[in-house]
């Protein structure tokens, strides 16, 4: 007997064909973007690569831009400010972006097409603009500081990945995890817990990373 909340078992596969579509083709489309750069990338390559027509890419994202936001749409899923105390602040920052470099492929395809390009790096500085910030704003002892330190924070966590996943600097990509986090979270936290240097001149509205 057939309840009324029975799946239909040709419905079900068809959207399991559809998410493993679009699945494949945003895993083309990552590694095409990081390969070529958001402008030599283009839909016919990346239907290639997902060995799919590209008409099918069409139907799914309208356009290379919609494809493209698709592909590098981050949550970096950071603990709620709130709930971290004020001096781990650094440690599980650097944690947490080790975990994000190590099993996230968007993040560094995210990185390397906005090293190269106007419309990644724009959607890399959303990204910490809208999901660091925060943390800035809750664990610096100025709010009008935040930017600036937020900011600060940002080069270390972007040049650790730019250097260990993307060039592949043999000293950094040989560090632990260990390591890193006890060479890089006393830097991180002083960024952003630390009283501003003497000599440092007061913000004027800074503008975000």
């Amino acid at each position: 007997m057939n309840g009324s909340n029975s799946a239909d078992p040709g419905s079900t596969g068809v959207r399991r064909r559809s998410d493993a579509t679009r699945t494949a083709i945003l895993a083309a489309a990552r590694e095409r973007f990081a390969a070529d750069g958001y402008e030599r990338a283009t839909i016919r390559a990346i239907a290639k690569d997902a060995r799919i027509d590209p008409s099918m890419v069409m139907r799914y994202y309208g356009n290379k831009e919609g494809l493209f936001a698709a592909a590098v749409s981050v949550e970096l899923e950071l603990p709620e400010p709130g709930s971290l105390p004020r001096h781990d602040i650094g440690r599980a920052l650097v944690t947490r972006f080790l975990d994000l470099w190590e099993e996230n492929e968007v993040l560094t395809a995210l990185l390397r097409v906005g090293a190269t390009n106007q419309a990644g790096a724009e959607r890399m500085q959303g990204v910490f603009r809208e999901q660091v910030m925060p943390v800035a704003l809750r664990a610096c002892p100025d709010p009008e500081q935040a930017p600036a330190r937020a900011a600060l924070a940002a080069t270390q966590l972007l040049g650790l990945a730019l250097t260990r996943y993307v060039l592949r600097f043999p000293p950094t990509v040989a560090l632990t995890r260990e390591e890193i986090v006890a060479w890089l979270a006393p830097t991180v936290q002083r960024y952003l817990t630390a009283p501003a240097p003497e000599n440092a001149p007061a913000p004027e509205n800074a503008p975000s990373p």
